[in-house]
């Protein structure tokens, strides 16, 4: 092994998604004087390419556009043969299934991540995380459906998410002396689950003619999204906002964040609007309520009810002093509970034990 341990995350993308950012963020934060770190993409560049080659983190790509070479899996052997990494960290399902793989047969160590409620399906964890040396997942949820499909306890980490509470912080003016406008950060995608969201504003839109909702971010949906909307708010009051590397903009013009997802792990953007003190209303998908206290810094509903949600939202409309004190909740939530710090030292853990096992060997 060098003498500094080399950490190879294999990504399916460098999109802005919240895996992605998270995972960037810790790739970035790993301690130098032990660790080298670089990324293996299945792709070629895409949206935060640059803030990892900021951070001075060398990335081999296996593809030329924003899809995935149809070929990696086999290009992906021969990357691993050449950078000889000491771990493997795999993130999203297809690096989860094939690093997985060619870890094993190549005999690299391999960390593997479940993070989002569809995590376990997509990566076929009943038979693929005996490939594993360690797992690590981001919400106790996924740790119990885990436990379930047979990983042992001693087999897996739970690590939250962290957040920067430097770079989300409160803005001015408070929540409460803001425009009506409900902001959802969240890749236009099946698991986020848009649709209940839009049928929650509708009925809030008449109660409130000047409300607006925010959607930021991108992805396969889009198309399908935009078109629900022309047909039932016709009158208007939906933003589409591509997504980007910072959001604290929108974070900071928000009377209520929004997310409706049916699948969770611990979601970064709750954690961020949270650390900027914006009032939460959320499902109870996944890792939720582990950030979300119902009643205290948010409110939550079931997944796929949107008249719930509308009344949540309703709520907060209709008392805005108390979404000031959610927003003001929350942000002590995250300081007390979900830093940068304690993910970054978590890993490293990890990782050390891992490189000490294989050394005794």
């Amino acid at each position: 092994m060098s003498e500094k341990m080399h950490i190879l995350f294999v990504m399916e993308d460098l999109c802005f998604g919240g895996t992605q950012r998270q995972m960037v963020e810790l790739a970035s934060r790993l301690d130098r004087e032990r660790f080298r770190v670089s990324m293996l993409v299945l792709t070629g560049r895409t949206d935060l390419d640059g803030q990892v080659e900021h951070a001075g983190i060398p990335v081999t790509y296996l593809g030329h556009s924003r899809a995935v070479h149809p070929f990696f899996f086999l290009r992906m052997s021969r990357a691993l043969k050449r950078l000889a990494p000491d771990i493997l960290v795999p993130c999203t399902a297809l690096p989860n299934i094939w690093a997985r793989i060619w870890g094993r047969t190549l005999g690299i160590p391999v960390v593997g991540t479940v993070r989002g409620g569809g995590a376990p399906r997509r990566q076929h964890e009943r038979f693929l995380w005996r490939l594993t040396d360690h797992m690590v997942c981001n919400s106790e949820a996924l740790a119990e459906v885990l436990a379930g499909l047979g990983v042992p306890a001693g087999h897996l980490t739970y690590v939250p998410n962290g957040v920067d509470t430097e770079r989300f912080a409160p803005a001015r003016p408070v929540p409460s002396e803001r425009s009506p406008l409900i902001v959802c950060v969240a890749r236009l995608a099946e698991d986020k689950d848009h649709l209940t969201l839009l049928r929650a504003f509708a009925p809030l839109r008449q109660r409130h003619p000047d409300l607006r909702l925010r959607l930021v971010g991108d992805g396969p949906r889009e198309k399908e999204l935009k078109a629900w909307v022309g047909e039932h708010l016709p009158e208007g009051g939906v933003e589409f906002c591509p997504g980007s590397p910072d959001v604290r903009a929108h974070y900071a013009a928000a009377r209520i964040f929004a997310l409706t997802s049916v699948r969770e792990g611990q979601p970064n953007v709750i954690l961020e609007a949270m650390a900027a003190g914006v009032p939460v209303c959320a499902t109870d998908a996944g890792g939720i309520p582990r950030l979300v206290a119902h009643g205290e810094s948010g409110l939550l509903s079931p997944v796929g009810d949107s008249a719930a949600f509308a009344a949540n939202c309703a709520a907060l409309l209709d008392d805005p002093a108390r979404g000031d004190r959610f927003g003001q909740d929350g942000r002590r939530r995250v300081e007390r509970s979900f830093s940068f710090a304690a993910m970054v030292a978590a890993h490293e853990a990890i990782f050390s034990r891992l490189a000490a096992a294989r050394e005794r060997l």
